[in-house]
């Protein structure tokens, strides 16, 4: 009966079980991964803004600000976790260094995205924008960046997706998110693969991107009502 028990314990299936015996602490997790996942998106995407601007602007800034950025993505995560400390002055394992990463990952991808994007402005709305008195500054808020939400977007439900993948590998060097839920399957399968909170851990995840995906193509939809009167 025991034996019966603890191998029923250890399905996959098992997975919704484990959540509710653990609920609080999985909850938890939960939300440290969600705002680890969006937080350094918004605040890259700030960042991000003003360099594409540049990227666009300046045609010679496209080409070692491009490559430059794509080179920090390249960085594997576990890697850029273990650096942020000493580059950052933290202490090692201090929680700030997973958002320092994550920020460093989501401009290194969004830079291309806002300077494509806004390279996506035909140059003729450009010179109408302007032709009708609108000085640099207030053609970008009022006509380059709306026209350039759809681009901008979908980058952005690239890093967002990307974030929540990547959060969940912090969680192998002990930071509070759903990265634990794997290590805690692992730990535990001494007697065999422990399958509950690693499947739990896959379900939150995958359910995390698609509702933060969705969020994203809410707000296009929001942001481009133009884009309803065009197809109309």
């Amino acid at each position: 009966m025991t034996a019966l028990a603890t191998s029923s314990s250890s399905s996959p299936l098992h997975f919704w079980g484990y959540f509710m015996d653990h609920r609080s602490t999985d909850l938890s997790w939960l939300w440290s991964h969600t705002w680890l996942s969006v937080v350094p998106v918004v605040i890259g995407l700030l960042v991000a803004l003003p360099l594409g601007w540049l990227a666009r602007r300046y045609r010679f800034v496209y080409p070692p600000l491009i490559s430059l950025t794509g080179l920090i993505y390249t960085i594997p995560s576990i890697a850029l976790f273990v650096l942020i400390p000493p580059l950052f002055g933290l202490k090692s394992l201090d929680p700030k260094q997973v958002p320092i990463a994550l920020t460093l990952y989501s401009i290194a991808l969004l830079v291309r995205v806002v300077a494509d994007g806004l390279a996506s402005v035909s140059e003729d709305t450009v010179q109408a924008a302007t032709a009708i008195g609108f000085k640099p500054l207030g053609r970008f808020f009022r006509v380059e960046l709306p026209i350039a939400v759809p681009v901008i977007t979908a980058g952005l439900r690239v890093a967002l997706v990307a974030n929540v993948s990547i959060v969940a590998v912090s969680g192998t060097i002990g930071m509070s998110n759903l990265g634990q839920l794997f290590t805690l399957g692992f730990q535990n399968s001494t007697n065999g693969p422990y399958y509950p909170p690693i499947v739990l851990g896959i379900v939150l995840c995958v359910l995390l991107a698609l509702v933060l995906d969705r969020i994203v193509i809410i707000l296009n939809i929001l942001l481009t009502p133009w884009r309803k009167a065009v197809r109309s």
